[in-house]
């Protein structure tokens, strides 16, 4: 038994020169403070047991995931296993020179070199969050075009990587139109697909009402998007021309649509008359365009009443205007509230027949004007005790002017008093 013991020993010693030998190291394992057995055994001196049995985790250093795999030698390339260091890059070449730091541990993990999950989070923290359809690709999708594993330089603008994208569309055709390069103006990077992009109009000229349903292509023709009238008529010449309710075309209107059209609706329209030279009030505001702007003539229309209402002045029979000779200012006596009933100012214009001694002795026109052909001429004389012309000459007799007529009566007795009489003094009876 005692020569077992020498044998070993003496064999451990030879371990021990060769190593030293071997390594050019005098000290072999330097300090190491540990006990030979947790790592050789009697039976030979190397290689060491394997698997092994030494306790790394003892050192600061827990083997995890491949680390596990490795042979010693792989990173302790000197026996003085005290002279290695721990950082990822002491033992792992930076494949990205430098660009990302040095915290290798920020993405890859002693499991797995490849870790899509840290590295996805270590995303998140640039100023290009991974979202959507971009968190399903592969890191080469996007880096590319440069040194491999080369990161930090890699633009962010979406024209970038899709440029191809952005020259091959057609509908519309982003080229041709001079579209912009920002995708991110219409299209969401939380979208889940490229299509069902929203493109925000200028606020000069906003898609609502009717216009918010349109396919581009139909304002925007022949693939053209820059510098597109915003006039409406550019887009509804056609239905300007083709109006027959009324005829815009042969009516002269404008071809400032928003005049009377709203973008709710091409109907029903609005025509705001009050800017015009004749304001609609009354019952003008419930009459078709057509009973007053007949054939379809909307310019130079007369706004005289009498130019619509000639066949009402020729039709009145109480009175009879157009054999009386009554002036055709229809206003004088009508309101465009509604043609009846009428007001005359019989007392402010002529002769006051509503107030005074002649209110309430009268029932029609015709108690004075007894030739109703003409509305010019009256009759003072069939009423009042006159009828004998030589008594009443002579209390007329120092009236200047006088006559035994009823337009000389109304000459003088203007408010239809007898002692209102100019030209005489005495009280007539």
């Amino acid at each position: 038994m005692r020569r077992v013991f020498v044998v070993v020993g003496v064999l451990l010693v030879l371990a021990s020169v060769s190593l030293r030998g071997d390594n050019g190291d005098d000290e072999g394992h330097g300090d190491l403070s540990l006990d030979c057995g947790e790592c050789h055994i009697p039976d030979r001196w190397l290689p060491v047991d394997d698997p092994p049995t030494f306790r790394h985790d003892t050192t600061g250093f827990a083997l995890e995931g491949t680390h596990t795999q490795v042979s010693c030698r792989r990173c302790h390339l000197s026996l003085v296993f005290s002279r290695v260091g721990t950082a990822c890059a002491d033992c792992h070449e930076d494949a990205h020179r430098g660009e990302l730091g040095f915290a290798c541990e920020s993405c890859h993990t002693p499991r797995t070199w490849t870790n899509q999950r840290e590295m996805f989070q270590s995303h998140s923290r640039t100023r290009f969050p991974l979202l959507a359809v971009h968190a399903r690709l592969d890191c080469a999708a996007c880096h590319a075009g440069q040194r491999p594993w080369e990161y930090a330089t890699t633009p962010a603008e979406c024209g970038v990587c899709h440029l191809e994208t952005y020259q091959q569309t057609t509908d519309p055709n982003h080229l041709a139109a001079g579209f912009p390069q920002r995708c991110e103006d219409c299209h969401l990077v939380t979208a889940s697909s490229w299509r069902g992009a929203r493109f925000s109009h200028p606020e000069r000229f906003p898609l609502i009402g009717g216009h918010a349903g349109l396919a581009c292509a139909r304002c925007h023709t022949g693939g053209d998007y820059a510098g597109t009238s915003s006039a409406c008529v550019s887009c509804h010449r056609q239905d300007y021309a083709t109006t027959t309710n009324p005829n815009h075309a042969a009516g002269g209107f404008p071809t400032t649509c928003e005049d009377c059209h709203t973008i709710q609706g091409w109907r029903p329209a609005t025509f705001d008359h009050d800017l015009t030279r004749f304001p609609l009030d009354g019952a003008h505001r419930d009459v078709d365009c057509a009973r007053c702007h007949e054939g379809g003539r909307y310019q130079g229309t007369p706004t005289d009443c009498y130019a619509c209402h000639q066949a009402d002045y020729a039709g009145t029979s109480n009175p009879n205007h157009q054999a009386a000779g009554f002036p055709t200012d229809c206003q004088a006596c009508h309101t465009t509230a509604a043609w009846r009933p009428a007001s005359f100012d019989h007392d402010g214009r002529y002769f006051p027949i509503y107030s005074g001694r002649h209110r309430g002795v009268w029932s029609s026109c015709t108690d004075c004007h007894v030739n109703p052909g003409n509305y010019g001429s009256f009759e003072c004389l069939r009423c009042h005790a006159h009828s004998n012309k030589a008594e009443v000459d002579r209390d007329h007799d120092e009236v200047s002017g006088y006559s035994y007529q009823s337009s000389a009566c109304y000459r003088c007795h203007r408010n239809g008093v007898a002692d209102d009489a100019r030209g005489g003094s005495r009280r007539l009876r």
